[in-house]
């Protein structure tokens, strides 16, 4: 069992610059036979003689061979690990939290709303159920970005975009581009463009707080039910095992209750300032 309190020893396999401030990085753990983990969880990732960090796992808990990690550069950590090449080594922590539910979501549609990166603790939700497309129904990725600039992994959308039972809609709030192929406005606009099963759908979404908010009251409209909406909550985790106190939102911790939460766990104090 892995010490939570400990990083293990894990070396750079390979590094992709998504965008110029956006990459991620492919990790290989010394011992990864003792690493599981599941869509929706995170680590730490600890730099040497800096700090560490939470950052979301992407990759498939079957292929673990491999841990992948998408990270956007805006702090000393962050830029630190932004340096790291082929070969490196760094700490790594995990994993943590409470992942998306997955076994409730057996046979059911799967809705996805996402903001910016909030689209990194999905994406391994993502590739789990494309995997395993005959373990579930229908899925919609609704993915929304600030500029038409801002959208990383555009090849792997369209992939998706093109896959059986699989529909994808993108938004950019201000699309800088004549060319932009997907919708100018707010990602939650397109929530209602869409029939649903609302006895047997399942939402997710990850995201700035204001978007999930709108999100969650435009799926309510469509009469998806809140016991089967799940947000992925961000807070300042800096210890991600409940000591520290930082990440408190409510009476509950996002790196241990978390970071993923059914909204009717939440709804109570969720986007209240504040909390």
């Amino acid at each position: 069992m892995n010490n939570p309190h400990l990083p293990m020893l894990a070396s750079v396999v390979d590094r992709i610059q998504e965008t110029p401030s956006i990459f991620t990085l492919k990790l290989r753990l010394k011992n990864n036979k003792a690493f599981q983990f599941e869509p929706g969880q995170f680590n730490m990732l600890y730099l040497y003689g800096v700090g560490e960090v939470p950052i979301s796992i992407v990759s498939d808990p079957e292929q673990n061979d491999v841990i992948s990690h998408t990270i956007r550069t805006v702090g000393r950590v962050t830029n630190g690990l932004s340096q790291l090449n082929t070969g490196d080594q760094l700490g790594l922590r995990g994993p943590f939290g409470r992942g998306w539910p997955i076994v409730e979501s057996h046979k059911k549609d799967i809705v996805i709303v996402t903001g910016g990166l909030g689209c990194a603790p999905v994406v391994s939700v993502i590739h789990y159920i494309l995997n395993r497309q005959p373990d579930f129904g229908r899925l919609i990725i609704f993915q929304g970005v600030k500029h038409s600039d801002d959208l990383i992994w555009n090849k792997q959308y369209q992939q998706w975009s093109s896959l059986p039972n699989v529909e994808v809609r993108i938004a950019a709030s201000q699309s800088t581009s004549k060319s932009w192929p997907w919708y100018s406005g707010h990602v939650t606009n397109m929530i209602k463009d869409f029939s649903y099963d609302e006895s047997n759908t399942i939402a997710m979404m990850c995201g700035p707080e204001p978007m999930m908010f709108a999100a969650v009251e435009s799926l309510k409209k469509e009469n998806i039910r809140e016991e089967s909406i799940w947000l992925s909550m961000e807070r300042n985790m800096q210890c991600a095992i409940g000591h520290c106190g930082h990440c408190q939102f409510g009476s509950h911790f996002i790196c241990k209750q978390g970071a993923v939460f059914p909204y009717s766990e939440v709804s109570d104090f969720f986007g209240k300032r504040g909390l």
